[in-house]
């Protein structure tokens, strides 16, 4: 899906190579990102989904050939990927230096494609000055072997001779007439009929109904709006696969447990909206994904708790966590024990976010975490300082 992508881009380079901008650029690519980030979701239980989020996060890169700056939106789309792809290189660290070759090689492809487009498209895709406008019959067809060549670009088109006349001496005559109408200046409005106030229409409302309705232009064509599908609910999961907790699809559900655990096993909730999972016992790392207003109690992680794409969020920990990331999430409400005050919490691309300690009087004290930051450049390097609002 990827290789077509790419081919779908190159087809629009070579057009562009040879063809003004059309008025509109449309190209598969938006079809193969569809393609790609599906691909993704109904593989959430592969061994490699890692890998696949890398993938999915990043393909929307391709369409920086309709990017007013394609540069900085493929850097974008290549940091979303890097989250993913540290993930990989931590899970394979001393273990399979074929992941690590991998995620190198994928990153590089879209460095390589920001030096390209730093050097031939700073400010957008450059379409040739010369030739014909580009539409769909002009794209390049795609083979099995790559994209063939541009043609050539056509002959110029012949002079325009204002001296003869596609009509003969009428054609002629018209011209004449035209450039001498023209030539009268101010005179040209002598022949023009004036108008009193009463023939008026804005001035004279007795007019308006007058003469029928008014022709208005053309109108563009909206389809009837198709129904939307109903949601197929699936059906709710809580199950121990392999070394993986699954807790998927719950709606309203308050008591969800896991109790019989392991250190080495793993717990990752998706999509489980009003409910509340409760985590015993000492584990290797825990992670929401897509979920709202759901409420998380565990005992002990060894390893990280991960909060992605939610909303509306309130964690308790019991024992002890070294690490909690919050990621893409609006609305996350952290309660810490005394044995967990040292954890580190990692946040990026989220709001609303409340750590809350135990005082000494067994209450707990509610501090935001920032969200506003100010950098300055110091002489020497950048210099990041948390911005306080009053309010």
């Amino acid at each position: 899906m990827m290789k077509q992508g790419f081919a779908a881009v190159r087809q629009v380079l070579l057009l562009a190579s040879s063809h003004q901008k059309p008025s509109d650029v449309s190209t598969p690519v938006s079809k193969v990102v569809t393609q790609v980030q599906n691909f993704r979701e109904s593989n959430r239980t592969s061994v490699l989904f890692n890998h696949l989020s890398a993938v999915s996060e990043s393909v929307g890169a391709l369409g920086w050939i309709t990017a007013p700056k394609p540069g900085p939106y493929v850097k974008e789309m290549t940091d979303a990927a890097m989250f993913y792809t540290n993930r990989v290189l931590k899970d394979y660290k001393d273990k399979d230096k074929t992941h690590t070759e991998w995620v190198k090689a994928y990153l590089s492809i879209w460095t390589e494609m920001q030096n390209y487009i730093k050097k031939h498209h700073t400010t957008g895709l450059a379409w040739s000055k010369t030739g014909p406008v580009a539409s769909a019959s002009s794209a390049p067809p795609a083979t099995s072997g790559g994209c063939p060549p541009p043609p050539p670009p056509g002959p110029p088109p012949p002079a325009l001779d204002l001296s003869t006349g596609g009509g003969g001496d009428s054609g002629a005559d018209n011209r004449n007439a035209l450039f001498a109408s023209i030539n009268k200046g101010a005179d040209i409005t002598k022949g023009l009929k004036h108008v009193s106030d009463d023939q008026k229409t804005h001035k004279n409302p007795n007019l308006r109904g007058v003469g029928g309705p008014v022709r208005s232009g053309p109108k563009p064509f909206s389809p009837a709006p198709k129904a939307a599908a109903p949601a197929q609910a699936l059906p709710p999961v809580l199950e121990l696969d392999g070394k993986k907790w699954k807790v998927e699809n719950h709606e309203n559900a308050q008591n969800l447990m896991i109790s019989d655990t392991e250190l080495k096993q793993v717990v990752y909730a998706f999509k489980c909206n009003k409910s509340t999972l409760q985590v015993k016992g000492k584990i290797n790392s825990i992670t929401l994904d897509n979920c709202k207003k759901m409420g998380l109690v565990f005992d002990d992680v060894v390893g990280i708790v991960e909060v992605i794409n939610c909303r509306d969020l309130k964690i308790q920990v019991i024992g002890k966590v070294p690490t909690i990331s919050i990621n893409k999430t609006d609305g996350c409400h952290v309660y810490l024990s005394k044995d967990s005050l040292s954890c580190e919490i990692i946040s990026a691309k989220s709001s609303e976010m409340n750590v809350l300690v135990p005082n000494k009087d067994g209450e707990f004290t509610e501090m935001p975490v920032p969200e506003q930051f100010k950098t300055i450049w110091d002489g020497h390097k950048l210099v990041t300082t948390a911005t306080e609002i009053a309010g």
